[in-house]
């Protein structure tokens, strides 16, 4: 490589690493993990092996009976005086997990912590949610992925219902350190800190391979992922292939997949065709039109539900993970990824892509820019059984959802840029929903105002009460600090 050529490379890593936030982590053996058929064994033989620790992180674990496989195996570890710490999040198992389920895993010994309950002194809270999947076994492998734990993973053959399309990934090397130190840190969320000696350095890993790794933990607010995300695009030279289960993208982002579309790259956009949230596919599809515009490649996975999230550039650089191409991922959840930059990985990456558009079908612009996906007939029963099991996993997407509508009426009123077809449902749906408000503020105006009131309360009750603690907490530091400076003076003299 020519001295100009190594620069540039030099600030791509550079830029690669300050968008994530993450160093590259080298010497690792990262292994694709397809469906529950594949992810649910590996973890399960991983468990059993265990000899000292485990650390499990998930937003759902479903009270079914892949939920109570893994209760049981954890319960039977435990018992052998393994130290496992469990970890939930609280939105997650509304619909999902019973009281009863968790206080059995307690009994047994396991360590089980409940992430962001409702709190009076933070109404709003509740809206940054733990959306990680991840498992690491002593120091030695961990486990990052799309997958929650349930029933609808592995699909009822019985039933005729097919199991959901995902994707994890199984890491061997120094990267599994940075898997258990993201653990660590939302661990320390809600209560007191791992002791020292269970979180390890990359370096005290011996390396297992030859792959080069990132592991991205992301927080609200600090767009780790959303800024990389947009990187990759604005980088991509070849191709650039994405699955999304909950495809929302924002303005900027679509931009990027514009100009990459624009410049050559072959862009290639994979979202369900049947989805767990209603209204989802409408939210989503609103956004195709500009990009089928700029020639990016849409299709719709034609099975019972594609939840996978990742993305592969140039069959070498990969994403898998937890975050979706929406704001709520992007910016208000805790959100974990794993980053491979290798040939081998990309490649095979490509070729499980390839295999699930054999079973999917391309959405093309026809005349009239609308928008028809050539489909064929998806049985009744599927869809019901989809729409049951509407759960606490689509509450943030929800909120991504919320907040396209918001984008789109936006725009509709402030003219700012051009609104498509395929955008009508959502303005009207808004348009409706406004209405209906305004109808009834005039004709029942307590009907509103006392919700307003008292969670206005509520906010105001909390910043009081949060402010106060802040203040005893400086007379605290002062008075720690003035009694440093008597007992610095006392020695002096």
């Amino acid at each position: 490589m020519s001295r100009a050529g190594s620069k540039i490379h030099l600030h791509a890593e550079r830029a690669l690493a300050r968008s994530a936030g993450a160093p590259l982590l080298h010497g690792n053996e990262v292994r694709i993990l397809c469906d529950a058929r594949e992810n649910y064994p590996a973890w399960m033989k991983a468990i059993r092996a265990a000899e000292e620790k485990i650390f499990f992180e998930s937003y759902i674990i479903h009270e079914d009976a892949e939920g109570e496989a893994f209760a049981e195996l954890l319960i039977e570890k435990a018992r052998q005086g393994i130290r496992i710490r469990l970890l939930y999040d609280w939105i997650g198992a509304l619909n999902a997990t019973s009281n009863r389920f968790w206080r059995h895993l307690r009994s047994a010994g396991i360590e089980v912590r409940c992430f962001n309950p409702p709190r009076w002194d933070s109404p709003l809270s509740w809206m940054g949610r733990d959306h990680r999947k991840m498992i690491v076994i002593d120091d030695g492998v961990g486990f990052v992925s799309g997958l929650c734990v349930g029933q609808m993973w592995r699909g009822d053959r019985g039933r005729g219902v097919e199991p959901w399309r995902d994707t994890g990934v199984e890491v061997r090397g120094p990267a599994v350190a940075a898997i258990q130190q993201s653990f660590a840190e939302m661990w320390q969320q809600m209560g007191e800190p791992l002791p020292a000696g269970e979180i390890v350095r990359p370096e005290a890993i011996p390396e297992a391979g030859t792959m080069a790794a990132r592991v991205v933990a992301s927080m609200p607010n600090t767009a780790g992922v959303y800024r990389l995300d947009q990187l990759i695009a604005a980088g991509a030279r070849e191709t650039l292939w994405l699955t999304d289960a909950y495809f929302a993208g924002t303005t900027p982002y679509v931009q990027a997949l514009r100009g990459a579309a624009l410049d050559g790259v072959d862009v290639r956009l994979l979202v369900p065709q049947a989805t767990d949230i209603p209204g989802m596919r409408a939210l989503s599809r609103a956004g195709f039109r500009p990009l089928l515009e700029a020639g990016v490649r849409v299709f719709e996975w034609n099975g019972s539900m594609l939840h996978a999230k990742t993305a592969v550039s140039d069959g070498h650089w990969a994403r898998v993970g937890s975050t979706n191409l929406n704001l709520a991922s992007w910016i208000a959840n805790w959100e974990l990824d794993i980053i491979v930059e290798n040939r081998n990985f990309g490649q095979e990456m490509e070729r499980l892509y390839l295999e699930d558009l054999e079973k999917s079908t391309e959405i093309v612009l026809t005349a009239g820019w609308k928008t028809r996906p050539l489909r064929p007939p998806y049985r009744r029963h599927q869809r019901r059984g989809l729409r049951r099991r509407i759960g606490a996993e689509g509450s943030t997407r929800a909120a991504a959802g919320a907040l396209r509508l918001g984008r789109v009426v936006t725009a509709a009123i402030t003219n700012r840029r051009v609104l498509g077809p395929a955008e009508a449902r959502i303005m009207g749906a808004g348009g409706c929903l406004l209405t209906l408000i305004s109808i009834l503020a005039i004709i029942w105006p307590r009907l509103l105002a006392w919700p307003l009131g008292g969670l206005g309360l509520w906010i105001s009750l909390s910043l009081l009460l949060r402010s106060v603690k802040l203040f005893r907490e400086g007379k605290k530091m002062v008075a720690s600090v003035n009694d440093l400076a008597e007992g610095e003076n006392g020695r002096d003299r």
